[in-house]
């Protein structure tokens, strides 16, 4: 017995000292990960922190070191490190500093993801899981849509067609997936694999009609087009182009007749600008163009390091008082719902050149050939221009989109970046 328990011992102490089991462990964890993000908070954040911990066993500090001194790792590091001494000058309470800090810490698990997939060969392996669990996630919405009983949100407008979350989120994973699917749709029937390319193009319209159909945010009404125009640039030719959005936008016509729920999205806009316009009231559109000319001028109070990690919520009371009951004006937030906005706030000129620094470099990252090159930069645009309506980077959903895809993807480009970069579809 001695002698077997002694085996196991050895056994077990030589799995522990093994790098490809650690790197296998922090791949599977990402795959977790990514499979739970349309799903859960607390399940990301636990696998989140599991992750960074199964990469320390082997972790090359050297390595990091060095990966730190690049703009992709040394900018979202950064933008942290503003976010905690900006706790020294804010005057608002030290819990709500401290709570402010916590949006930007997520930042920080980007240069452990760019160096863990620079080795691994699996970064595929995430992004797969996140396109099967947004799937399925269609397959629950159209559910909740016919049967509403169903949905774990409270039974309103807003929570038509959602099971978890909201339907901010879900528009985001609905359109980053369909529009990512393109690349691969193209790839395959390119190379006459037409059958794989047919079958994922109906897994991208399952995702379009869902937001036709059941619900959609504004954001990704604005932002899609964006993202199909990029695609278009960057890997069809001109006529193409041309063809497929004359095609898409015969498709946006019979979708706009056929479905009331996409009328009503798009007509509120008009509606509730109108009504701010007119009577300052308490829209959607409203909040945002109040917040908007608030954190301007509060911007322009403390232009170049701002006002601290946390101020926002007290400016906007002290901007508030004597304010109508009811009306937009009246409005307190902690969040402008714009990210540059957000930064331009708390922390002046030398935030939001931090955050347009991390941005570019991670475009420049991502300006190459290829399936990992195309999801990395597909996530920063669509990223940077629904920021333009919200603060997504500091969004928990939507921020962790942003590095568990610009993370991996990234890591994949420097894994292939010293040779010529390899064009990853189909592969297993």
């Amino acid at each position: 017995m001695t002698a077997i328990a002694e085996h196991r011992r050895s056994s077990l102490a030589a799995h522990l000292r093994d790098p490809a089991r650690w790197m296998m462990t922090v791949d599977v964890v990402a795959v977790l990960l990514a499979l739970a993000l349309p799903w859960s908070t607390s399940l990301v954040g636990i696998f989140g922190v599991v992750m960074v911990l199964a990469m320390l066993p082997f972790f090359d500090a050297g390595g990091f070191v060095r990966l730190l001194r690049q703009p992709i790792a040394a900018a979202p590091v950064a933008l942290f490190l503003l976010a905690l001494a900006g706790t020294l000058w804010s005057d608002a309470a030290w819990g709500a500093r401290l709570y402010a800090v916590g949006p930007t810490a997520k930042l920080l698990v980007l240069p452990f993801l760019f160096q863990h997939f620079s080795r691994s060969e699996r970064g595929l392996w995430v992004f797969v899981a996140f396109l099967m669990s947004c799937a399925l996630m269609v397959a629950v919405s159209w559910t909740v849509a016919f049967f509403p009983d169903l949905t774990l949100k409270a039974k309103d407008v807003a929570s038509h067609g959602i099971f978890v979350k909201n339907y901010i989120d879900q528009s985001q994973e609905f359109a980053l997936c369909a529009v990512a699917l393109a690349y691969p749709i193209v790839m395959l029937a390119r190379a006459g694999r037409v059958a794989l390319a047919v079958l994922f193009g109906l897994l991208a319209l399952a995702f379009v009609s869902n937001m036709a159909f059941v619900i959609v945010s504004r954001t990704a009404l604005v932002t899609m087009p964006i993202m199909l125009a990029v695609f278009g640039i960057l890997h069809l030719r001109w006529h193409t182009t041309l063809l497929i959005f004359c095609a898409a936008a015969i498709a946006a016509a019979v979708a706009w007749t056929a479905s009331p729920q996409l009328q009503a999205t798009v007509d509120k806009f008009r509606v509730e600008y109108q009504a701010y316009i007119e009577q300052g009231a308490d829209t959607s559109i409203g909040e945002r163009l109040e917040f908007y000319k608030k954190s301007l001028h509060f911007f322009a109070e403390a232009p170049l390091k701002g006002h601290g990690t946390g101020s926002t919520r007290g400016l906007f009371e002290q901007a508030a008082a004597g304010a109508p009951a009811g009306s937009a004006a009246a409005d307190v937030v902690g969040n402008p719902h714009n990210q540059t906005l957000n930064v331009a706030v708390q922390w002046g000129a030398i935030g939001v050149v931090l955050l347009y620094a991390m941005w570019l470099s991670h475009l420049l990252l991502f300006r190459g050939d290829g399936l990992a090159n195309w999801i990395g930069l597909l996530v920063v645009v669509q990223n940077i221009f629904t920021s333009l309506f919200n603060s997504h980077i500091f969004d928990f959903h939507e921020g962790w989109m942003y590095v568990l895809g610009v993370g991996v993807a990234g890591g994949m480009v420097l894994n292939a970046g010293a040779a010529k970069p390899r064009d990853t579809v189909g592969a297993s």
